[in-house]
């Protein structure tokens, strides 16, 4: 039997939180904090990420199926709202609790190519001169 949607909530809510300490502690920034529900113009999950003075989108996932094409479809419709350079999902790991840092530090990170090569460029343009 799956989840109620109760607990489904419960679980996404224990994510977000934890991926927002972590971040807060591994950074060292408290500014970085969890956002609430913004329904069809959400912006990502967390709020206060930074690359090169860039906004970041991360989108957390609590759930048993790793739906990746949807997440990042999710991701990418949020840095869209949020007008951000980047947006990656945080997606928990079967069997790796998220209870402590070091089992939220081993969750996995998606993101698309192309925000990873932004990334890899310090967030300047892709491919040299516009076509």
């Amino acid at each position: 039997m799956g989840r109620s949607m109760r607990t489904a909530r419960r679980a996404g809510a224990s994510m977000e939180s934890r991926t927002a300490d972590y971040l807060r502690w591994a950074l060292g920034d408290d500014r970085i904090e969890r956002r609430h529900l913004a329904g069809a113009k959400d912006r990502g999950d967390i709020a206060g990420i930074r690359f090169r003075g860039h906004r970041v989108v991360i989108e957390c996932k609590n759930t048993a199926a790793m739906n990746v094409s949807q997440h990042l479809r999710e991701a990418e419709t949020e840095r869209g709202n949020d007008d951000a350079l980047i947006g990656v999902v945080v997606q928990k790991r079967p069997r790796i609790g998220i209870e402590s840092r070091e089992g939220q530090a081993r969750q996995l990170v998606m993101m698309t190519l192309e925000s990873f090569a932004l990334m890899l460029n310090d967030g300047l343009p892709l491919g040299g001169e516009k076509e």
